[in-house]
C-alpha cells in the first residue's frame, strides 16, 4: 500500500529535520501535531536544497540542481516519487495548495547561490524572498488550514519572520560564508572590512522585521503559534548574542546557543503562551 511509503517518506523528513535543525525541531514538536509532519516536508525539502549549494563541494553543484528541479517538478506532476523527501513534499504541496511560484521562486534563490557570491539592494532582496520569506508563505499554507482570507492576512508577517531568521543566519554564518563559500549576502558590504557601523545598520533592519513578525505570530492559530513563537525566541536570543558580539568576533568564529539553553527558552516560551504574553 502507497501508506506505507507516505509514512516511510514523512519518517524520513522527521529525521532529515532532527539531524540537521535542533531548534527547529524543538519548535516544530510544539505546533499542534497534525502540522508536524507537513512542517517536517517543507524542512527537509529546503534543506535538502540548500545542502546542494552549500556542502556538495566535490560534485556539480549545478547538475544536481537542475535534476532536484526537474524531480521536483516530476514528483509534483506525477504525485509520488521515489526520492522520499521529495514525495513527503508533493503531498504537502497538494493537500496545502502550495502554489508552484514560492517553489520556483525559492529554487531561483538557490540557484544564485551557485553563480553569485556577492550582491547589491535588488539581489538581496530577491534573495531573501527566496531563500527565506516564501519558505515562510509555504509554512503559512499549513497553519491555516486552507483559510484563504487569514493566508493574506498573515502573509506579510510570515514574510518579514523568514526575513529575520535568514539575516540572522547571515550574521551567525558570516565567517564560513565568506572564508569556506566565497559569499557576501549583505548588500555592498565588504567583509574584509566589515566593523561596528555596518554591523548596526544590518541589526537595525533585522530588529524592524522582528517587531513585524511579532505581530503575526500573535493572530496565528492557536495550533500553529506557540511553536513559531519558540522559533522566534530562539532566533531573537540568537540575534542579541550576536548584537552583543563585536565584528571581528563575527568573522572568526560562527555563534550560537548551546542546546541545554535551547531547552531553557523552550521553557520560557511556554510559560509565555500559557499567561498569554503573547
Amino acid at each position: 500500500m502507497k501508506q506505507l511509503f507516505d509514512n516511510v517518506s514523512a519518517m524520513c523528513s522527521k529525521l532529515t529535520t532532527k539531524e540537521y535543525s535542533t531548534s527547529f525541531s524543538l519548535g516544530i514538536h510544539f505546533l499542534n501535531k497534525k502540522l508536524h509532519d507537513p512542517i517536517y516536508a517543507i524542512y527537509g525539502y529546503v534543506r535538502f536544497a540548500d545542502e546542494i549549494v552549500d556542502s556538495f563541494h566535490d560534485y556539480d553543484k549545478k547538475g544536481l540542481m537542475e535534476q532536484f528541479r526537474k524531480d521536483t517538478v516530476t514528483a509534483l506532476e506525477s504525485k509520488i516519487s521515489l526520492n522520499p523527501i521529495l514525495n513527503s513534499f508533493q503531498h504537502v504541496v497538494h493537500t496545502y495548495n502550495i502554489e508552484w511560484e514560492l517553489i520556483d521562486t525559492f529554487l531561483r534563490s538557490m540557484e544564485m547561490d551557485l553563480e553569485q557570491s556577492a550582491h547589491n539592494q535588488q539581489s538581496y532582496k530577491e534573495y531573501i524572498v527566496g531563500s527565506a520569506e516564501v519558505v515562510g508563505l509555504m509554512c503559512l499554507r499549513v497553519f491555516v488550514q486552507g483559510n484563504a482570507e487569514a493566508y493574506e492576512k498573515q502573509k506579510p508577517y510570515a514574510m518579514s519572520l523568514g526575513s529575520a531568521f535568514q539575516k540572522v543566519n547571515f550574521l551567525r554564518d558570516a565567517k564560513e560564508d565568506f572564508d569556506s563559500l566565497g559569499r557576501t549576502y549583505f548588500p555592498d558590504v565588504s567583509m574584509k572590512n566589515f566593523n561596528m557601523q555596518i554591523k548596526k545598520n544590518i541589526e537595525s533592519d533585522i530588529e524592524k522585521d522582528f517587531q513585524h513578525a511579532l505581530i503575526g505570530i500573535r493572530q496565528l492559530p492557536e495550533e500553529a503559534r506557540l511553536g513559531v513563537y519558540l522559533a522566534y525566541i530562539y532566533y531573537k536570543n540568537l540575534f542579541h548574542k550576536i548584537k552583543s558580539i563585536p565584528p571581528e568576533r563575527i568573522m572568526k568564529e560562527r555563534i550560537r546557543i548551546p542546546n541545554v539553553n535551547k531547552f531553557g527558552l523552550l521553557f520560557q516560551s511556554y510559560l509565555r503562551n500559557q499567561f498569554n504574553v503573547l
